[in-house]
Formats: structure tokens, sequence, C-alpha cells
């Protein structure tokens, strides 16, 4: 049974012909330098923000944790999701942004490494693991904050070469 990926470019490429699950073969694809860019934004309420802002959560610096917990999540990325390859990262960079007007916590992840698989489900673990710490060390206060726009942003490198986000509104919405 084969498991190289010969599925045409719209096709998912997690099955092979019989439809059975496998992990795609990266072999003879050539290493190029690899970057992804992921974001995303919980939303919560503003006495949770100034709580974060002001640096008197009991369960201490919110955001330097989460970048931590980010960092550390995408380098476990193949641990999580079953069909991802384990990838040797060369950078990760995690931001922050904290927005008053919308009441909310933008997370930006940039993963990059010289390989022969992309970054982007790290990019976006980073992203999703970044917001969960941060839910996690403020849910005492707030348990309806909401994460939302969690997206690939761009992504460079590869076969298929350089790909950023068209405009703000997601796919498929």
């Amino acid at each position: 049974m084969t498991t190289e990926n010969t599925a045409p470019a719209d096709q998912l490429t997690h099955f092979d012909g019989s439809g059975q699950a496998h992990m795609v073969d990266v072999g003879a694809k050539t290493e190029t330098h690899r970057i992804a860019v992921a974001s995303g934004t919980i939303h919560m309420k503003p006495e949770t923000l100034a709580i974060i802002m002001g640096g008197t959560a009991k369960k201490g610096d919110v955001l330097g944790i989460a970048r931590i917990a980010a960092i550390m999540a995408s380098k476990r990325t193949s641990d999580l999701v079953p069909l991802c390859h384990p990838l040797a990262l060369t950078r990760v960079a995690v931001d922050f942004e904290t927005d008053e007007a919308n009441s909310s916590v933008h997370c930006r992840a940039q993963v990059e490494t010289y390989g022969k698989t992309g970054v982007e489900m790290e990019a976006l673990t980073a992203v999703q693991v970044g917001l969960l710490t941060v839910y996690d060390m403020c849910k005492a206060v707030d348990r309806g904050m909401v994460m939302t726009d969690i997206r690939v942003m761009e992504k460079h490198g590869g076969k298929s070469g350089d790909w950023c986000v068209s405009s703000s509104k997601p796919t498929g919405i």
C-alpha cells in the first residue's frame, strides 16, 4: 500500500485511495525555509482585561505565561494532532496585544523551520494554546470569555509557494 500523495490540490491529502487515513509521505519533497503566521483573539469583560493589563491576576503574569505555553505547544504539535509530522522548529515568536476598545487580547504566532513540510499547524497550535492559557488564568473572574478568528494569516515556502489571507473575512463565513 502506497502512502504517496497523488491527490489533486483541491482534495484532502491525509486519505489514501481506499479512504484510509495516513501520514502524508514528504520524503521526496525539497527542503525549503518554511514560515507560517497564525492569529486569534479572546474577548472578555473589561474588568478581566484590566486585571491582565494591570498585572494583578492571582496566577501571575497572564501574557508572559501564555507566551511560554504557546511556544511550548508549537513544539508539541505532532503529539496533539495525529497526522502531523514532528518538526525541528528553528524559530517561534508569539506576541500578544491588548485591545481596550474591544475588551480583548489578540495573539499572533510566527513559526519557522527549514524542512519538507509547512508549519501552519504549529502556528495554529501556538495561538490556540496561548489563548487557552489566558482563559485558564482568568476563568476565576470571567468564565464567559470567547476565542474567535483563529486562522492562518500567511505561509511561505514549499511547493505551493506563498499565501496570505486576502481579506479580514475568513473563508466560508
